[in-house]
């Protein structure tokens, strides 16, 4: 059973962030889905593809151990900065401009301890093996 391909628009989640984020691809393969740019799995530049998640809870983060250290312990969360990584649990039968597709379920990891995975993966009909 295949899963949703991801296009561009797809709901991102970091388990440290406060809010959603939206998945940007760039056209750079010039591959559609749906109308929309196909993710692949190295679409996963901070700031570029992965925005960030609103404010940041991840004591790893220098900028929210900072705050949280001049509050006396009390968790200050601060703004995420992603830093992640390439994407993991893409699709091992499609590519999309010579790399392997990024599907609903993929992950990546942020240098600050979080894991970003897609929410919601921007199409409703392709499936990818």
């Amino acid at each position: 059973m295949g899963r949703p391909q991801v296009a561009a628009t797809a709901m991102l989640m970091c388990s440290f962030g406060a809010a959603p984020s939206t998945l940007n691809v760039l056209p750079t393969a010039r591959v559609l889905v749906e109308g929309r740019p196909a993710a692949v799995m190295t679409d996963a530049a901070p700031v570029v593809n992965v925005p960030p998640f609103g404010m940041c809870t991840s004591l790893a983060n220098p900028t929210v151990a900072a705050a949280t250290a001049a509050a006396l312990g009390v968790l200050t969360p601060m703004p995420c900065v992603p830093a992640t990584t390439p994407w993991v649990g893409g699709s091992t039968s499609v590519l999309v401009g010579g790399r392997p597709a990024l599907v609903q379920g993929s992950t990546c990891q942020c240098a600050f301890g979080g894991v970003v995975q897609v929410v919601v993966p921007g199409t409703t009909t392709t499936l990818t093996g």
